[in-house]
């Protein structure tokens, strides 16, 4: 699925996400953004996609990230402190794909992730989380290209693998390699992740201090 991760690395993540983890701030806006004192990992994904739901089980809290069955809850950008002293930060991003959003709505949420992206010097790497039950969709491609143009490394990060049969998600990430090797920014090593099970997310928390360190 991916190269083999370094076990003192995984360890130390393992710790890492283990220890103190807090909400920091939203910002509806780039001015409320913090200072860029630290290295930061973006969480990006469609409406849905089970975002909330991943940064919870991978920062081993119930409640960091909220869930809710209503597409499009994530409007801003929130911002989450990663250990003490402060190793890293968090960033999840709004949710988009959302079709029954307000128009001016999404524009301001795409106005701000693009800002966001292409001002952030201490931004190290982004995942783009993908619904193992539905594959790339379009907007997962904008994004892509978004993160391309912005020159902003990316793992594509497949969501929900416990709700597709295993034959089906071996499927699914063929194709998403296929399509991941087009894009100049997305890195090689893909993740199939199951925020129920707890599948892939050792191996998710590895790669997010191994960005967040390089």
């Amino acid at each position: 699925m991916t190269r083999g991760a370094d076990p003192d690395l995984t360890e130390q993540a393992r710790k890492l996400f283990a220890g103190p983890i807090e909400f920091l701030k939203s910002a509806p806006e780039l001015k409320f953004i913090p200072d860029p004192d630290v290295p930061e990992i973006a969480f990006a994904g469609r409406s849905n996609v089970g975002k909330s739901s991943l940064l919870n089980v991978l920062t081993n809290r119930k409640g960091l990230a909220r869930t809710s069955n209503t597409p499009g809850r994530t409007q801003e950008l929130n911002f989450f402190d990663v250990g003490q002293p402060l190793q890293l930060r968090l960033v999840d991003m709004p949710g988009y794909g959302f079709a029954e959003a307000p128009k001016d709505l999404v524009k301001r949420w795409r106005h701000l992730m693009n800002d966001y992206l292409r001002g952030r010097a201490v931004l190290k790497r982004a995942l783009v989380l993908v619904d193992s039950r539905h594959g790339l969709k379009e907007v997962d491609r904008e994004m892509m290209c978004m993160l391309d143009d912005a020159a902003i490394s990316y793992h594509l990060v497949l969501t929900k693998g416990d709700k597709v049969k295993p034959s089906a998600l071996g499927a699914l990430y063929e194709t998403t390699a296929i399509e991941a090797a087009k894009h100049p920014a997305a890195h090689p090593s893909i993740f199939r992740t199951s925020s129920e099970t707890g599948s892939g997310i050792a191996e998710l928390r590895t790669a997010v201090l191994e960005a967040a360190t390089s």
